[in-house]
Formats: C-alpha cells, structure tokens, sequence
C-alpha cells in the first residue's frame, strides 16, 4: 500500500505524455463520441425522426456533435501540450475537457435557442403571435434547456476526457536529476 506524502501521489495526477500513435488517437476519438447513455438510447429506442431538420432527434444532433467536437478537442489538446507541456496529468486532461464541453454546450443550446425562436417567430401569422411565439420559444429553449444541456455536456465531456486520458496519453518517463539542477531552490 502507498503513502500519499506528496500531492503528486493522489489518483490522477501522476504526469502523463501523449502517444505517438495515430491508432490511439482515432481510438481516443471514437471512444469518447460513444458515450455510453447515448449509444444505449439509441439501440433500445430508436429515432423516429432521421431526417435533418427542426424535429431531428436530439440524440443524433448531439453525436454528431460529439464527433465533430472529440477530434478537435484532442487535436486543440497536443497543441497546447507541445506548446506549453500542459496538461501534463490525466485530471488536467479530464478538467479541460469537462470545462470546455459544457461551454460548447452552452454555446450549441443559445445558438440553438435562438435559431428556434426566429423559426417560430418568423411562422406565427400576426406582429404579436410571432412575439408571443419568440417569447415563449426563448424560455423553453433558453432559460429551461440551458442548464440540461450545459449538464449533458459536461458529463458527455467527462467521458471524452477519461477516453482521451487514458487511451491517448501514458505515463511519462521520469527524468533523472543527475546532475543536480532539477531541484527546488526554494527548499
């Protein structure tokens, strides 16, 4: 059984490199698309709607989504790693993935929101019906579907960040100090 006499020893935060490896990447990828709550829903209730359009089940919207945003995620990800080393653990991986999964959430459902209400603003047949309409349009989509969405997005970003921390990324190598110039001169 290990002590944890420094903080480097909690679950995760050992220091990780990413694989050079394209296999690892497209696996990465495609595993963290594959939410688990997703995939389920759509094998035992199928969508009605296929088509793309206004009634497009929401579950297709958001893997399409999610396979659009995985890849770029990832790729944004080796970038900033190679330029800064940073994320160096696999928290740092799960964390940047979780904060910016929810704000594209955030970002999908306000565009979605508002793409909603000028489509019902636009059919409504009277000036007042089609505020009516915006109004109400922008409460549902808005103000009652932001938090759900910001919530499925963090959690569908929560398995893409573990998928990609631990498909993607090893354990680095430890770099021995032997000359002596890797120490804290604080201490």
């Amino acid at each position: 059984m290990s002590r944890l006499d420094r903080i480097e020893d909690l679950p995760g935060l050992k220091r990780v490199a990413p694989k050079r490896s394209t296999q690892r990447f497209v696996l990465a990828w495609l595993a963290a698309a594959a939410w688990p709550p997703l995939v389920l829903t759509l094998l035992v209730w199928p969508p009605e709607n296929w088509a793309s359009g206004v009634d497009t089940d929401w579950r297709l919207v958001l893997l399409v989504v999610g396979l659009i945003a995985a890849p770029i995620g990832l790729r944004l990800l080796l970038r900033g790693h190679a330029a800064s080393g940073r994320p160096s653990t696999r928290l740092g991986v799960v964390a940047r993935f979780m904060v910016f999964g929810g704000l594209l959430a955030a970002a999908v459902q306000i565009l979605i929101a508002l793409i909603m209400s000028l489509l019902s603003a636009f059919s409504a047949q009277s000036l007042v019906q089609g505020l009516g309409a915006l109004e109400t349009t922008l409460l549902i989509f808005g103000v009652a579907g932001l938090p759900l969405a910001i919530l499925v997005g963090v959690s569908y970003a929560l398995w893409a960040g573990l998928c990609v921390a631990f498909i993607a990324f090893s354990p680095a190598p430890v770099v021995k100090d032997r000359m002596g110039l890797m120490r804290d001169r604080a201490v």
